[in-house]
Order: structure tokens, then sequence, then C-alpha cells
């Protein structure tokens, strides 16, 4: 009669089995000869992971999961590289310092071997598949993984296992101002809001629209819709602010033009000076009539 083995570690195991992919390493001999083996280390012999991307660990929450571990123990080891003597944590830092709160002198963990790169995709990545990180955090893993390890968005949403159009959205969140990065860590606003919010052109009015979100605790819809108005708005202010009254100058380009194409041109322009023309024509020789005069005052 066969016995069924144990599922400890599966998850995790399975996302090492792939961690060479990673790191660039794809030399067997490289790899350790049983990546999933899981040896007891003792806890002061290991440290925190200097690449971390989760910058913010809540405290009730450890101490609940601390509460969990003294009853029940580990149930998914951490995992780890040597260095020296020492370990340093690839993954699962929360159940590291939980087990810390829990009072336990070790810690079942995996031992990985990797280089700095390797560690900081395989720490990004699982942080990514497996917790609950905030939007913003999300959007800084992602831009680590562009910006220290040199992957491509196309690549990074492959290994992560999301749409680019998802890792795209996730990263335009680190171009809005610092007060409403802050409102999305602290889940004062939605990652929708935030999309809502970068539909606006200007720093002012996506902050204006931050923080009528929070106080009047605008839905996503309400928020676009506040948008689709502010947009209209400032288009039709725009429009206004184009004077009727054009100088001189433009007169006679309009007159001079209008002669080629049966006067189907119109000309706009703003306050400081900028503007476009626009040109209708009928037909070809309409054009070529405008070309043969243009060419023949050189």
């Amino acid at each position: 009669m066969s016995t069924k083995k144990p599922a400890l570690g599966k998850g995790l195991e399975a996302l090492i089995s792939n961690v060479n992919e990673f790191s660039g390493n794809k030399s067997p001999e490289k790899r350790p000869a049983n990546p999933a083996s899981i040896t007891e280390i003792a806890i002061d012999s290991i440290s925190a992971n200097p690449f971390q991307p989760r910058s913010n660990f809540e405290q009730s929450a450890l101490e609940e999961l601390a509460a969990s571990i003294r009853q029940f123990g580990i149930i998914q080891p951490i995992t780890v590289r040597k260095t020296g003597d020492k370990y340093q944590i690839i993954s699962g830092e929360r159940r590291f310092r939980a087990s810390k709160l829990a009072g336990l002198e070790s810690i079942p963990a995996y031992i990985k071997e990797t280089d700095n790169q390797g560690m900081i995709e395989m720490a990004i990545v699982e942080n990514i598949q497996r917790e609950n990180l905030d939007a913003i955090e999300i959007a800084l893993s992602f831009q680590r993984l562009i910006d220290e390890c040199g992957l491509t968005q196309e690549v990074m949403a492959d290994k992560v296992g999301k749409k680019r159009a998802t890792v795209t959205n996730y990263l335009r969140l680190l171009k809005l101002p610092p007060e409403i990065q802050a409102s999305i860590r602290d889940g004062k606003i939605s990652m929708g809001h935030a999309k809502a919010i970068l539909s606006l052109p200007e720093e002012s009015g996506q902050k204006a629209l931050c923080s009528e979100i929070i106080k009047k605790g605008l839905s996503v819809r309400q928020a676009e819709s506040r948008v689709q108005s502010f947009l209209k708005e400032t288009s039709s202010s725009r429009e206004k602010e184009i004077p009727s009254e054009l100088p001189d100058t433009y007169y006679k380009v309009l007159e001079i033009i209008g002669r080629y194409f049966d006067n189907n041109i119109s000309l706009k322009r703003s306050e400081n000076g900028k503007g476009k023309i626009t040109i209708q024509f009928s037909s070809d020789k309409e054009v070529e009539s405008f070309l043969n005069a243009i060419e023949s005052i050189n």
C-alpha cells in the first residue's frame, strides 16, 4: 500500500524549481543536489533579506500569525541562501518575524544557492505572486525588476504571470504625486480610483480629485464621471480662451491660402501665440495649384 507524501512546502517548491530561470543560472552543476530539502536552522543565524520588496509588516497580523505558529508550528518553510556561516532570507520574512515573536529557536527552511540578482528576482517574484502587497509596493517591485534586473515589461509580465497591460497599469501609479501614492498605500483610494486620477493631465487636478474621492467617498464610477466632466470643462475653457479677433497677419494668411481652397480654411490661436491651421480640400488639383503657387515664389 503506497503512502501519500506530505504536501509541506509544495507551492514554494514549485517556485524554487523554476528559480534558475529568473537568475539566469541554467547550468545543472550549479543547482543544489536537492533544492527541495528542508533544514532546521537556528533563528539567530538568519538575517533579513536586504532586497525585500515589502516595506510594511502589520504588527497585529504578525502577532496573529505568531499565535498560529505557537499552536500549529511552521506549515510552509522559508527560503534562505547561505552567506558564510549565516543565512539570508530569500522569501518568507513574514513567517520569520512571526516565528521570532512566537519564541521559536529554529525554523524549517529551504537552502538555495543564488547570487544577488537571482535573490532580488526570487524575492520580488515570490512576493508578487504570494503576498498581499499593496498596489504601490507591487509597482515598485515591477520597477525594481526593470531597473536592477534589466527585464523588459514583456519578459517581466511573463515571469510574474501577469498581463503586460496589468504591469503597465501598475507602473503608471509611480507617476502620481507622492500624496496620492500614500493614499493608495493606506487604502484610502483603490487601484480603480488611481486609474481615473491618472486620466487628468495636471498634478493639481489629480490632487483635487484624490481629495474629493476620500472626502466624499466617491466610487470608481463617480470618480470617472468627475474626470469626464473636468475634461469637458477644460476643453470648453480652452476654446473660450481663443480670441475672436486675430492679428492682421493671421487674416492675411487665411486670405492668401484660402484662395486655393475655396476658403475652406480655419485658424485657431491661443493668447500665447500657439495654435493650428486646418485646411479642407476637395480635390488633388487644389493641392497641386497651391504647391505650384508656393514653388513659383522660389
